[in-house]
């Protein structure tokens, strides 16, 4: 592109733009040759899976078809609720000042920017989409006669279906995109195409959106810095110890069980934030338990492994490196699961060795798991154990996709509108980079 696209009465190149867009035809290409490819290796295995969604959506359209008066009925509020903003809307028009009929939530950030109030053309496009968007979701969770799985199913992907289509999301109608479009002369729209290229090609096809700049962080250096080292190993972890910070430490050592879905590490992001940083301070010698990235070569391990040769293989060693008979425990996230599961197994042989076991954010009931229950029955269990079952592991993308989409307006949207339609580059984050 031009040096002056952007600039005052510059203007685009046609040369350059004609070897630009067919620099992104080729690579678009190869992306989709890649995504066919990606395909093909994972059996066309996806989550969330298209027919679980469809199923949903087919049972909920049925039950809404049994009672046509219940529909006509929410039909009738929402053309109330439109002549409601149209009235209004006429007389912000003729200069009256009038209350919204809708408004975004207090947590909503999507609509910050002040056009959204202050411009009447916007404010009625925000408050028409807020009135559908509600409408819709309140319908489907309206619905009689749906199982508690199927409702479940059908409100988080109506929420998807609703977040998706808001107008903030799309340059035409995002007033802070389009003023950017307008000073930039199209430039971001080109940066942004770029940027979505780049992010499925790093997907092979499928979009792996960038949520901060990789290269701002090195492991060791400005993330991960408190100093420590390898004590021990086997074939699913390796035992860390910290270097203490005190001139004297406390008698019994604690040991750290992190998830194994995500890097120990989100417990020493930098020193400002450290957990394992204010733990040391505080004068405790602090083991904790890094993870292998599995592959296939561990298919063969079980939950019982990791057990086995996670937590009461780190009790093990601690004891003997420090000669004391008792530990302290702190399991994070499913890593806390599997504390748990450790500590009813330990209880069970008689093996009292933990003195204090603490929980961050574990689920140790899993009658209620939440959102997450939506990518969890026989039917995707099975499919998972079919996939599983093929290439020995799950890969990470699939567990990203669905935390993702439990916060899809700040892991999804709001990257989609810096990253593609502002057409700039994520910010330097380390929650996001550990993420």
């Amino acid at each position: 592109m031009d040096d002056t696209a952007g600039k005052p009465g510059g203007s685009a190149d046609p040369e350059e733009m004609t070897k630009a867009m067919t620099a992104y035809a080729e690579r678009s290409q190869r992306i989709i040759n890649a995504f066919y490819e990606r395909q093909a290796k994972d059996g066309g295995f996806q989550i969330p899976d298209p027919a679980v969604i469809g199923k949903a959506f087919l049972d909920v359209g049925a039950k809404m078809m049994a009672d046509p008066a219940k529909l006509m009925e929410a039909q009738a509020q929402l053309f109330q609720s439109y002549a409601k903003l149209w009235e209004t809307a006429a007389k912000r028009m003729a200069g009256e000042e009038v209350e919204p009929v809708v408004a975004p939530a207090k947590e909503d950030k999507r609509f910050k920017d002040k056009a959204w109030e202050e411009e009447a053309l916007y404010d009625t496009m925000k408050q028409s989409y807020l009135l559908s968007a509600n409408w819709i979701q309140q319908m489907v969770g309206d619905v009689d006669g749906l199982d508690d799985k199927t409702r479940e199913k059908a409100e988080f992907y109506t929420r998807q279906f609703v977040n998706a289509l808001a107008p903030t999301n799309f340059a035409a109608t995002n007033p802070k995109v389009l003023q950017h479009t307008i000073d930039s002369k199209g430039e971001n729209l080109m940066k942004g195409l770029d940027h979505l290229l780049r992010d499925l090609e790093a997907g092979e096809g499928q979009l792996r959106i960038s949520m901060t700049d990789a290269d701002a962080f090195t492991l060791g250096e400005n993330v991960a810095t408190s100093p420590g080292k390898v004590v021990m190993q086997n074939d699913l972890m390796q035992l860390l110890q910290y270097a203490p910070s005190t001139g004297k430490v406390a008698k019994t050592p604690l040991i750290i069980v992190p998830p194994w879905i995500n890097k120990f590490y989100i417990l020493d992001l930098q020193p400002k934030n450290s957990f394992i940083k204010w733990a040391v301070d505080q004068g405790h010698t602090v083991f904790v338990i890094s993870w292998v990235n599995p592959d296939e070569k561990l298919s063969d391990k079980r939950f019982d492994d990791y057990m086995l040769e996670g937590p009461l293989a780190a009790i093990d060693a601690v004891t003997k490196m420090t000669g004391e008979k008792k530990v302290n425990v702190i399991g994070y996230c499913i890593g806390g699961t599997l504390t748990a599961c450790t500590l009813a197994y330990m209880a069970a042989k008689g093996d009292d060795r933990v003195k204090s076991a603490t929980f961050f954010t574990s689920m140790v009931d899993f009658q209620d798991p939440g959102e997450l229950g939506v990518f969890i029955d026989d039917e995707q269990l099975e499919n998972l154990d079919e996939y599983m079952s093929k290439t020995g592991y799950l890969d990470g993308k699939h567990m990203s996709q669905v935390f993702n989409l439990m916060r899809d307006n700040d892991l999804i949207w709001s990257f989609v509108v810096n990253n593609y339609l502002m057409g700039r580059e994520p910010f330097a984050f380390d929650l996001l980079y550990w993420n």
